[in-house]
């Protein structure tokens, strides 16, 4: 049964009167449990589970211990072009909005490269907006070679591809996936994407299963917090997250936990996501799912990031830019507003002052058979 079956099989306004309709009892019931079953992992994600965070965090923070250790891989964002076809009301990209549109060169692409590398990082995700025709599968193999040499491992962000083409990706030495779904109600992702070809919400919600069955060692899910019922939204991220790591096992998932941050177009979200509601929702995540990786990105700000790390993060992004060309010459062409903007050397600083390893290269590219 693929994902696609399995979410029609949920009626998203029943899972929401669910979640918002339980009590404290239920909630100590579940925190008594060895095991979390979905039904749980909905009670964690309710009203009545915030006054259970704490006990939830003392859980969250031992499981990451035993999992993963003191550890958080490094990452950072390589934006390569931020033209798009897309009329996505919340992002920064979307093509109505006046922005310098920018498209790199070769040249260009490994200046940015180096100046990140020139950092220390060696995870790299490669980013681009959603225009096939400026930005090709075959220009996105061009610079996966080009990279490929350069860094330890490399990840892709960009439109979604069928199983072949990121196969092809694949030979030309890409190694991760992420691919966000923005939200998981039909309903509401017609509304934020009201043209371009990211209105098929089933080939965007079907695109992490492709990478997997590509072979890719790591698949990155999320919902874009803030378009939705934030408690609903994270059920449906849970579930997903669930079903890749059954039946794709070879295949690491991580979820994201992105906020809506400023961008050009001025977006308003629909619900205001505080500092409490990300927490439950990383702490539920990994009560629900032991060995998923979790992911905060410089969308949050520095002292948020540092509050979040006992609470079961694995993964954080470092000195990031969101503009194409950003390392070496901003411009106001961001996707969004980067809240963390500390160096990566400052930020692995912090890290190890409060017993951290700083994880620069957890993989090494001569693992994959190039073919």
């Amino acid at each position: 049964m693929t994902f696609t079956q399995i979410h029609k099989e949920y009626d998203w306004n029943e899972i929401k009167s669910f979640i918002h309709s339980r009590t404290a009892d239920d909630v100590a019931a579940v925190l008594n449990k060895e095991t979390i079953t979905e039904t749980d992992f909905a009670v964690l994600l309710s009203p009545a589970a915030e006054k259970f965070l704490e006990p939830m965090a003392r859980e969250a923070s031992s499981i990451t211990l035993r999992r993963f250790g003191r550890t958080i891989k490094i990452y950072a964002p390589i934006y390569t072009s931020n033209e798009c076809t897309n009329s996505c009301v919340y992002c920064g990209f979307n093509r109505h909005n006046e922005i310098p549109r920018v498209t790199l060169t070769d040249a260009e692409i490994l200046a940015e490269a180096k100046t990140i590398a020139d950092m220390g990082i060696q995870h790299l995700l490669l980013v681009t907006g959603e225009s096939p025709k400026v930005v090709s599968v075959s220009d996105l193999a061009r610079t996966c070679d080009m990279l490929r040499d350069m860094f330890s491992s490399l990840s892709i962000e960009v439109f979604p591809m069928s199983t072949g083409e990121y196969t092809a990706l694949r030979s030309s030495g890409a190694d991760g996936l992420t691919i966000y779904q923005e939200t998981y109600n039909r309903e509401t992702y017609a509304r934020v994407h009201p043209a371009g070809r990211k209105r098929n919400f089933e080939w965007r919600l079907e695109t992490p299963d492709r990478g997997a069955e590509a072979g890719y060692r790591t698949v990155g899910i999320g919902a874009l917090m803030g378009l939705e019922d934030f408690r609903t939204e994270e059920f449906f991220v849970g579930i997903h997250a669930r079903y890749l790591m059954k039946q794709y096992w070879k295949t690491h998932v991580t979820v994201s936990f992105p906020r809506i941050r400023f961008a050009a177009g001025n977006f308003t979200p629909y619900e205001l996501i505080k500092d409490k509601n990300l927490v439950q929702s990383m702490l539920a995540l990994r009560l629900f799912l032991h060995d998923a990786g979790l992911v905060i990105s410089t969308r949050e700000p520095a002292g948020m990031r540092e509050h979040l790390l006992p609470l079961g993060v694995t993964q954080m992004s470092a000195g990031s830019k969101t503009e194409p060309g950003g390392y070496n010459k901003e411009h106001d062409g961001k996707q969004f507003k980067v809240e963390d903007d500390r160096t990566v050397a400052e930020f692995c600083a912090m890290l190890r002052s409060k017993g951290y390893d700083p994880v620069m290269k957890d993989w090494d590219k001569n693992f994959l058979v190039r073919s």
